[in-house]
């Protein structure tokens, strides 16, 4: 059987990568989970202190620090982990100091074609999942599958806050719900690849789904996809 290209987008928080995690290791494909790419440059950012008081980029410095930041995704424990120049920072890029930082980092038009460009390579023979804002519009136009998932935005607040509440890490809804809502503009609006549903991508509106049901959904149009 052919391997496709399956290509998720959709809203912040709104489960994309546990859907594109579950998929790809039931149908045997490599998952690649972009917004971790794009998180990782921001904690890079926020690390060597690139970001002015006012929470404006230092544009020219990242740019410049652009090509000392290697990024890799790595299966741990059979699931997969984030990189960053060697590190593991896969619990550090969640972070809601990270998640306030990131769109603003993710619509710089350098950062996007540099990472864009790096995912592409990776899913160049097939066989991969792939989530994120832009990957059924920019990263793989021609993608054999394309899903678009939503949900409410207080829904999506109350999943990362519980998700961030079973990590042990500290949590306030009113603020997740102000960054989930702001995200939204800003991915919504950006200049460079901004978030929008492809035209031949399927909407799934989760807000009332179960996971298991959410899984049954996608794996019934991969098997249509692949027929």
């Amino acid at each position: 059987m052919k391997k496709i290209t399956i290509a998720i987008d959709g809203h912040s928080s709104c489960g994309k990568s546990t859907m594109a995690k579950a998929l790809a290791q039931k149908v045997g494909y490599v998952y690649v989970d972009t917004g971790a790419m794009y998180r990782s440059v921001t904690l890079y950012a926020l690390r060597h202190n690139l970001f002015r008081e006012d929470g404006s980029i230092k544009t020219e410095e990242l740019e410049t620090a652009l090509k000392d930041i290697v990024i890799e995704q790595k299966l741990v424990d059979g699931k997969t982990t984030t990189f960053l120049n060697g590190e593991n920072v896969e619990r550090d890029i969640r972070t809601l100091e990270v998640s306030n930082h990131v769109s603003p980092v993710a619509a710089l038009p350098f950062v996007r074609t540099a990472l864009v460009a790096q995912q592409q390579r990776m899913g160049e023979n097939g066989g991969i999942v792939m989530d994120g804002r832009d990957i059924g519009t920019v990263v793989f136009p021609h993608a054999e599958l394309k899903i678009f998932v939503t949900a409410s935005a207080e829904v999506r607040a109350q999943r990362r806050y519980d998700e961030l509440k079973e990590k042990g890490m500290a949590a306030d809804y009113d603020d997740i719900l102000k960054n989930v809502q702001e995200r939204d503009y800003i991915d919504s609006h950006r200049d460079v690849s901004p978030l929008r549903q492809a035209d031949d991508a399927l909407l799934l509106d989760n807000s009332h789904l179960t996971i298991a049901e959410q899984d049954e959904w996608l794996m019934q149009r991969f098997r249509e996809a692949t027929r």
